[in-house]
């Protein structure tokens, strides 16, 4: 995935200015930079929500399609948005089914993701019944259910105390490694952002620092 130039803008206010970033297959990065520096914005231009102003974003390696492309990014949000009337384990088996994977095939899948990021014990559970952090785990599961190509998360684990916020956030890492995924975290945690390969840096709008491959 590259970025070339990338002006990102709501309304007068250019959120990202001149974005030059490549991310390689399998790559695992994070991005950092105080709340309200472009953080979010450049993940939502990552998964192709959010319209460059100019510049270009591009996808080597995945579908060239819209809709396929969706299918192959996967995404954790700060907020869980979870369907509330299916129970945690639903939740994370519904995307599969939506795939075509079989009822069985995808329960044992969901039922192991829930379970790399210690929410097993809540899988009957329905959103309304569980903290935050709870909800946000099964959010994650979901995306690691699904072994995307390419996982964008954004601050995904905000609302965990900091024991269970470096165990999710080493769930998720393995969990898109074994799968041959390529992951891009945006977080302020500089603990989390040492647990990656490789860190950039966002201030103002703009690209700062970048890791090496």
């Amino acid at each position: 995935m590259r970025t070339s130039s990338l002006v990102v803008r709501y309304r007068r206010l250019e959120v990202l200015r001149g974005v030059g970033l490549t991310v390689w297959p399998g790559a695992h990065l994070a991005v950092t930079g105080r709340s309200g520096s472009g953080k979010s914005t450049l993940l939502l231009a990552l998964a192709g929500l959010l319209a460059a102003s100019s510049g270009t974003v591009t996808w080597p390696g995945l579908a060239q399609d819209p809709q396929g492309r969706r299918a192959q990014i996967g995404l954790v949000f700060q907020a869980p948005s979870l369907m509330p009337e299916l129970t945690a384990l639903q939740n994370v088996t519904l995307p599969l089914r939506f795939r075509g994977v079989a009822v069985d095939e995808a329960r044992t899948v969901a039922i192991r993701a829930l379970e790399g990021v210690a929410a097993a014990d809540f899988a009957d559970a329905l959103p309304a019944q569980l903290s935050g952090g709870q909800q946000q785990r099964v959010a994650i599961a979901r995306v690691l259910a699904g072994r995307h190509r390419l996982v964008l998360a954004d601050e995904p684990t905000g609302a965990l105390d900091h024991a269970h916020a470096h165990q999710v956030a080493l769930a998720l890492r393995d969990g898109v490694a074994d799968s041959g995924g390529g992951l891009v975290l945006a977080t302020h945690d500089p603990d989390l952002a040492a647990m990656l390969d490789e860190r950039i840096t966002v201030d103002d709008g703009e690209l700062v620092t970048a890791g090496v491959r």
